[in-house]
């Protein structure tokens, strides 16, 4: 019974780790109308952060928390130079995502030497749970995917910026009618979704080796999560990202490791064609 709870437990902080990358591409292609194809690199960004840190000597800890926040800067920064310039040509925006982020990763390959690089786990050891252990930083990889989830939907259904953005989801013309800077909202979506994704990689970087790649193996399985779940909601990217996630981590326990991930596809490719409009249609934000 033990092994069945940890392997459980092990498989919940997977789909956390989905979850959050999950989000923030979700509320950039529901809000925006483009898919990031530079998801990934955020991702890669946030866990060279916390290298960064680790290797000056300083606190992972700090690294930890300083990763969303230059991500935010970083995400801006390219929103106002690059992105906002391409809303209209949804296909040229993926093209020029791609290219940055193609940029990013192999500049950051070459800052690591083409190396693979081990960052400590900032929370070692494990926490006992009725018997139970479960690794520490796990927990906090769960524990903090449950704020960040919470928290959005309350910033987004409570407060009234949460009411700009998803008036201008629903309706940018509308909302531009009435006064709504649509285009500053735009810049603060895709800052958000790119800081969550640098914290998703200052999470998962003690856990994974760090690598040039390290944002890549997220990024389609990502996109398939949104499509899952479907464009335009909040819940159902998140719900998308649970399924894949449970998938992609629970599927090499039934079958051949090396069919695991082909068959992730092949189910979520079925899913898509029995059901294109996603998991979520209806009681939108």
């Amino acid at each position: 019974m033990g092994i069945e709870v940890k392997l459980a437990f092990d498989l919940l902080a997977f789909i956390s780790v989905m979850v959050l990358i999950v989000l923030g591409l979700g509320i950039i292609a529901s809000m925006m109308g483009i898919f990031n194809f530079a998801h990934g690199e955020f991702v890669l960004l946030g866990a060279y952060t916390v290298y960064l840190f680790e290797s000056s000597g300083l606190s992972a800890w700090a690294g930890i928390l300083a990763a969303p926040l230059v991500l935010a800067l970083i995400g801006l920064v390219l929103e106002r130079l690059v992105i906002r310039r391409f809303y209209a040509a949804p296909i040229i925006a993926m093209l020029g995502t791609y290219a940055i982020g193609l940029v990013i990763r192999e500049i950051v390959r070459g800052l690591l030497g083409g190396h693979y690089k081990s960052i400590s786990e900032p929370l070692p050891g494990v926490i006992t749970l009725f018997g139970i252990d479960f690794s520490a930083w796990r927990t906090v990889i769960v524990l903090t995917t449950a704020c960040i989830v919470a928290g959005t939907w309350l910033f987004l259904a409570r407060t009234s910026i949460g009411l700009q953005v998803r008036g201008s989801l629903e309706n940018p013309n509308l909302a531009r009618a009435c006064g709504i800077s649509t285009t500053r909202l735009y810049a603060f979506t895709f800052a958000f979704g790119a800081a969550l994704a640098g914290l998703a990689g200052a999470l998962i970087v003690p856990l994974y080796q760090l690598s040039a790649d390290i944002g890549t193996r997220f990024l389609v399985q990502a996109f398939l999560s949104v499509m899952l779940g479907g464009v335009g909601t909040f819940e159902g990217p998140v719900l998308g990202a649970a399924a894949v996630g449970g998938m992609a981590a629970g599927l090499p326990w039934l079958v051949i490791p090396v069919l695991a991930d082909p068959l992730v596809f092949v189910i979520a490719l079925i899913i898509v064609k029995l059901r294109p409009q996603g998991f979520i249609t209806q009681g939108r934000l």
